[in-house]
């Protein structure tokens, strides 16, 4: 029920967003720091989210895509102008951040390690 997709870099990210079917189940966008060669992110926070997010993800039986989006290595996330930060459609201010697309709902930092919270998100809104 759940469809995956993995997303590196800004411009991946900003072009499956063209491709969104507006008719189709809800899109979540997760942004997470890229992984080192230990399959492990270099972001600590994102590390510790991912497991909880799979975990909740594997007994979801909702129909939505996830979409994991690798916003890159930690040089390039710390920059100001990094466009997952200045683009008005994430506004990134941490990662990891889950952002329910074309809605305001969005998860940031440590709330993506609560449950109950991903539980909300991830409830429809029709």
């Amino acid at each position: 029920m759940i469809s995956f997709v993995n997303i590196e870099g800004f411009d991946e990210f900003a072009k499956y967003t063209e491709s969104i079917d507006q008719k189709g189940p809800p899109v979540l966008f997760y942004f997470s720091g890229s992984k080192l060669p230990d399959g492990r992110s270099w972001c600590p926070d994102c590390v510790e989210a991912e497991p909880i997010i799979k975990a909740f993800l594997d007994e979801l039986k909702k129909n939505v895509i996830f979409v994991y989006v690798d916003v890159g290595d930690r040089e390039y996330w710390k920059d100001k102008a990094c466009p997952f930060r200045t683009d008005s459609r994430t506004k990134l201010m941490v990662i990891p951040t889950i952002i329910k697309w074309k809605g305001v709902q969005r998860l940031e930092g440590s709330q993506c390690t609560k449950r109950e919270l991903l539980q909300m998100l991830f409830e429809e809104d029709d």
